[in-house]
């Protein structure tokens, strides 16, 4: 027996920043993926974040314009946004 499974394409967004870089954690917790420093944490630990198509375990991680976060089957592209 074959099963088809049909993956349904990332949804597609741009997050601007202002900064040269923001931290993963605190990436996550502006976009209310995670809702505490805690959480931001196991969802990195448990691998479900992406950075540029890899998984990423360091919360530290300096996210800088031109990269994409997947989470959820979300993809957040950073965009540097002058002031």
């Amino acid at each position: 027996m074959k099963i088809k499974v049909k993956a349904a394409p990332h949804r597609q967004e741009t997050v601007p920043i202002n900064t040269d870089f923001i931290q993963l954690q605190a990436f996550l917790k502006l976009m209310a993926i995670a809702e505490t420093g805690g959480h931001a944490k196991e969802l990195i630990q448990d691998g479900i974040i992406r950075v540029n198509g890899d998984v990423c375990t360091a919360r530290g991680k300096k996210l800088r314009e031109g990269d994409v976060v997947t989470a959820f089957a979300v993809d957040y592209t950073i965009v540097y946004e002058n002031q």
